[in-house]
């Protein structure tokens, strides 16, 4: 198990416990940094043991035997020392970008922007859920006896609607030197750990067949994608590599008590288009921006109102040094939703997961790492359902979407 490199952790005590307290992620940077020197101090102590070792001639019998009795004596101590130092020093988060603002909670997310305007309608909107259970396109109620709450049966056009959005991002994204990618959804642990998920966000992860496959449903495709160049040296004369990877997501919303308890803005599965990035550390920011622009260009062309927010530290999580969303305009909420995130994990997942490049200085250095929603199926089909709702309960297709849906014009 990788970490926020040793060194600078040990160097910069000061600065990682403030990073740490303004992403509301607790730490013990003193029990860190008193491992860290145990650790040196067993190192030294094994290494001087084995030094002697070598040196013994054939008649130091005796002695030879005492050394390794020492030696053996240690190694359990040392085990365990690397074991507590590895568990406290993978909670430590990842350090926040300059550009992130500093912020308690979402509630100090900054608005960067806004494009398009909430549609003024001359009659009182439905929502998603009657809308789609009107049209008979959502079924809660069968999915509620077969799977439980925040389960969903998507029907008809709402079926269609959805093939619709991964062709339209897929050949979008293909056009722009994406290479698609239907990656694996169960993972092992190691996966979790390498990307940032584990420890941070483990209740948030199914786990399936505990202590016989060991494997986790992961909640995003960012896990897969990232994995896929584990413990490799990437040609830095190929960088940026950029991967768009479809995936059914799983999530057990263990935090969202109480949380929109009904609908499809919550659920435990989804189907999701996932874009990342693997980057020379100078060009990470460029392509940051990059994945943003992708993203608001989708909603664009679909012609729903949204507005792109730069993430407070105090909501940033674990792994991402930067992170944007953007949150769609849902008319019966009366404010905007999340849609997408995308964001900056510099080397943070690279140092866990081995990924590195050689770059110009024929030196190996650590890869960045960025990725992006370019579409979460659930909530955009949500966006697109009330805001192209018409008065007879028809929904409207946006027009990118109707060469993908057979070129019909609504669903009714």
């Amino acid at each position: 198990m990788r970490m926020l490199d040793l060194k600078f952790i040990v160097e910069n005590q000061k600065l990682v416990e403030e990073n740490a307290k303004n992403k509301n992620i607790p730490i013990d940077i003193a029990a860190i940094v008193e491992l860290d020197k145990r650790r040196r101090e067993l190192l030294v102590k094994t290494e001087n043991l084995r030094a002697e070792q070598k040196r013994l001639t054939k008649d130091q019998i005796a002695r030879a035997k005492e050394l390794k009795k020492e030696i053996k004596d240690l190694e359990p101590e040392l085990e365990k020392t690397l074991k507590e130092l590895n568990e406290l020093a993978a909670q430590v988060p990842n350090i926040i970008s300059k550009s992130t603002p500093v912020g308690k909670d979402e509630s100090e997310n900054k608005i960067i922007r806004t494009n398009g305007k909430p549609r003024k309608f001359d009659f009182t909107p439905l929502d998603h859920i009657e809308l789609g259970t009107k049209l008979g396109i959502l079924d809660f109620d069968k999915a509620a006896e077969m799977s439980g709450a925040r389960f969903y049966y998507l029907k008809g056009g709402a079926a269609l609607l959805e093939f619709a959005l991964i062709q339209f991002v897929i050949q979008k994204l293909v056009s722009k030197g994406f290479t698609p990618i239907i990656p694996p959804v169960l993972v092992k642990e190691n996966a979790m750990f390498s990307t940032g998920f584990f420890p941070a966000d483990r209740n948030e992860i199914y786990s399936v067949n505990p202590n016989e496959d060991n494997l986790f449903l992961v909640g995003t495709s960012e896990v897969p994608l990232t994995m896929l160049h584990a413990n490799e040296i990437l040609n830095s004369e190929k960088l940026p590599l950029h991967y768009c990877g479809f995936s059914t997501c799983f999530r057990r919303e263990a935090g969202s008590y109480g949380k929109d308890t009904k609908g499809i803005i919550r659920v435990h599965q989804f189907d999701k288009i996932e874009m990342f990035s693997f980057c020379k550390p100078e060009d990470s920011e460029k392509e940051h921006e990059l994945i943003l622009s992708i993203e608001e260009e989708i909603f664009q062309e679909l012609k729903i109102p949204y507005q792109v927010i730069n993430i407070c530290s105090g909501d940033l999580g674990a792994p991402a040094a930067k992170k944007y969303d953007i949150e769609a305009w849902i008319p019966t909420q009366n404010k905007y939703r999340e849609v997408t995130s995308c964001s900056n994990c510099t080397d943070y997942q690279a140092r866990r997961a081995g990924i590195k490049y050689t770059n110009t200085e024929g030196k190996k250095s650590l890869i960045h790492t960025l990725n992006g929603t370019a579409i979460a199926m659930a909530r955009a089909i949500v966006a697109i359902m009330e805001n192209c709702q018409n008065k007879d309960g028809t929904i409207e297709i946006p027009e990118v979407l109707r060469p993908y849906m057979g070129n019909y014009i609504r669903i009714e």
